[in-house]
């Protein structure tokens, strides 16, 4: 599903992801794309940040409140503010305008591959301080809490934990929970390290300076 209200941008992504095989859906407004998503069920959505009708944080929540379809987010505004409210909602990455249809897809089917990899996730359950995580049924519990995690947001999330006492380069998160391996994407780790750290708490996961971010042994 392509949600975007500039017709030259839908339509050269559109034509694009079909090249590759994708059967591709457009809508050209917030609240189209909400119902065309709910009647289509997507397996991806490429999500414009600045929509008519409902912009593309509300489109996000509204999509996601469902299932948790991977979405990849387009934005013109390359500010961290907006790029992280983006990733809290649910977006699982982002594109900053202007891009190349060939870069879009390329993360398109990174962001595919790893949803699918998600399905079949192995492992017990970790306890970390008071955060239990269930690769299985893909849930967080913070004490008595269930915590929503994004599915990009679980995936580092687990890696880390199951991890623990290691401290990641971004690169290493990159490539291990992303798929990236040509070390492009470093905002993104922050960004979702900070999503993180807004819905476990700060503690939880440790920034070494100049090396990267690892997770904590212990939280109080």
């Amino acid at each position: 599903m392509v949600i975007e209200d500039e017709a030259s941008i839908a339509s050269a992504v559109a034509a694009r992801l079909r090249s590759e095989g994708f059967r591709v859906e457009v809508a050209s407004d917030g609240p189209s794309g909400v119902e065309l998503c709910q009647q289509v069920r997507p397996d991806l959505v490429v999500l414009d940040l600045m929509l008519p009708g409902l912009d593309g944080l509300e489109v996000c929540r509204l999509v996601q409140r469902d299932r948790p379809v991977p979405v990849v987010m387009l934005t013109a505004r390359d500010s961290e503010t907006d790029i992280l409210v983006g990733l809290a909602v649910g977006a699982d990455d982002y594109v900053t305008k202007p891009f190349s249809p060939r870069e879009l897809v390329a993360r398109v089917h990174t962001v595919l591959r790893r949803a699918e990899r998600a399905l079949v996730y192995p492992g017990t359950i970790v306890r970390v301080g008071d955060l239990e995580i269930d690769p299985a049924s893909r849930r967080v519990r913070k004490g008595d809490e269930e915590i929503h995690l994004t599915p990009t947001e679980f995936d580092l999330l687990a890696w880390m934990a199951s991890h623990r006492g290691t401290v990641h380069t971004r690169d290493q998160l990159l490539a291990q929970v992303w798929g990236y391996r040509d070390g492009s994407g470093a905002r993104t780790v922050d960004s979702h390290v900070r999503a993180l750290r807004r819905k476990l708490g700060a503690e939880v996961v440790r920034t070494v300076h100049g090396v990267g971010y690892g997770l904590e042994d212990r939280v109080s």
